[in-house]
């Protein structure tokens, strides 16, 4: 365990699933945790009651509410970037509003919130965003937009990196695979085809990626900056 006693973390999406392990994970560690949700509302105020944390309403898809909740929580310590979107089936066919929804919560929030994070942050500062193995990989059909914006995040960390290094300030991508959430629970019906590619053969859990999460946060990771961390059970290999 880290100790982030007295440390200020804002998680963007963080009422469910990867961002609400990783909520726990900061508030066990002695953080003061404010985390966004948008549709979960009953699970946010729970989790919240839970860790003693914060949950504040955000629509990530909204680039000025993304950029005005990161300035109004003041300088941070911590941003990680989770809130995600989904949209998957044959390019042919998707609402074009739909994959530009996608690409604003996906891409343009990560890269705002993370830009105006760092007007405050403190030097030694930690951005972690949370992308998906697809950036690098992917094997199937019908998840082309998807993967380009999971793709995107690996140039943004690696040009943010170059701007913010010199005030000590790292900006990471975590990459998973496929973990074990309501998104996409273990025991659904991709299970047998997600497994056949793994060398691990079992979705990850959550808890798993906020121990990355953590260690990216932490005085060890101050050398690692504008890299991609793959958490997949070789999923991608």
């Amino acid at each position: 365990m880290t100790d982030f006693q007295g440390k200020s973390v804002l998680v963007l999406g963080g009422s469910r699933g990867i961002g609400a392990a990783i909520v726990r994970r900061f508030a066990s560690d002695g953080a003061k945790v404010v985390f966004t949700y948008n549709g979960s509302r009953e699970a946010a105020e729970q989790l919240a009651a839970e860790t003693g944390s914060s949950a504040v309403p955000t629509d990530s898809s909204d680039r000025d509410a993304v950029i005005a909740r990161v300035r109004d929580s003041g300088p941070l310590d911590i941003l990680v970037v989770n809130a995600g979107f989904a949209l998957f089936g044959d390019a042919l066919d998707l609402d074009p509003d739909e994959v530009d929804r996608l690409i604003r919560v996906n891409v343009t929030a990560p890269y705002h919130a993370s830009v105006e994070a760092a007007r405050q942050m403190p030097e030694g500062g930690r951005i972690i965003v949370i992308g998906s193995v697809n950036g690098d990989r992917m094997p199937l059909p019908g998840m082309a937009s998807y993967a380009l914006s999971k793709s995107a995040l690996q140039g943004m960390a690696r040009g943010l990196a170059r701007d913010f290094g010199p005030r000590g300030i790292t900006i990471n991508i975590v990459q998973p695979g496929p973990i074990d959430t309501d998104a996409n629970p273990e025991d659904g019906p991709m299970r047998d085809l997600m497994h056949s590619f793994m060398a691990i053969k079992r979705h990850g859990r959550p808890e798993e990626v906020a121990g990355m999460v953590a260690w990216l946060a932490g005085p060890e990771a101050g050398f690692v900056t504008g890299a991609m961390h793959t958490i997949d059970g070789a999923f991608g290999a």
